[in-house]
């Protein structure tokens, strides 16, 4: 009889577990050093963000909300969201993607040259995309647009091919779904 019969551990395949995306929302202390601490988190572990953004949002309670969207199996999102919950400036933390379908969006500033030609076919595609022209000459555009991600990608990847200059992008800001905020989310735990 051999090994892979008698169920040895050996022989066991390594299943692969798919690589996920995950929006993450982390409540903390609005306190100098915290974002170098979680950044510092990731970092020291080889784990990469896709996207940061920060701002406070109860400015009263000196609180700041750090969204986080980041890729990883499910044990290394569970890891990332484990050590992330130990860390002492740190409220709560929130896996959006968990709780369904979180509503994201992004803000993309799109610089945009051309003349003639190029320059009617980008003013046509932004308004299919709802950009809105913020600044303009004979030769460029500079395009706001905000939406989901994949709306964006999608909208400079078509003004690629029209003149693309240059791209600035906020970040993911994103929100559970459903009447509790964060605080509401933590309290039922």
């Amino acid at each position: 009889m051999s090994q892979k019969a008698t169920g040895s551990a050996y022989f066991l395949e390594e299943k692969k577990e798919a690589i996920e995306s995950h929006t993450i929302s982390v409540l903390v202390d609005n306190e100098p050093g915290v974002l170098a601490r979680i950044i510092g988190l990731f970092s020291g572990r080889g784990y990469n963000i896709d996207s940061l953004t920060v701002t406070e949002t109860e400015h009263e309670k000196h609180l700041s909300r750090i969204t986080i969207a980041t890729k990883g199996t499910p044990m290394v999102l569970a890891q990332i969201k484990n050590q992330l919950d130990r860390m002492i400036p740190v409220h709560s933390v929130h896996d959006l993607t968990a709780f369904g379908d979180p509503l994201e969006r992004e803000l993309a500033l799109v610089k945009v040259s051309g003349t003639g030609e190029k320059r009617i076919e980008a003013l046509r595609l932004a308004e299919i995309f709802r950009a809105n022209v913020i600044d303009a000459s004979t030769e460029h555009f500079v395009f706001e647009m905000t939406g989901r991600t994949s709306k964006i990608e999608q909208f400079i990847s078509i003004m690629t091919k029209l003149g693309l200059v240059e791209v600035s992008r906020t970040g993911i800001a994103g929100l559970a779904r459903g009447p509790l905020g964060l605080i509401d989310k933590t309290l039922a735990q």
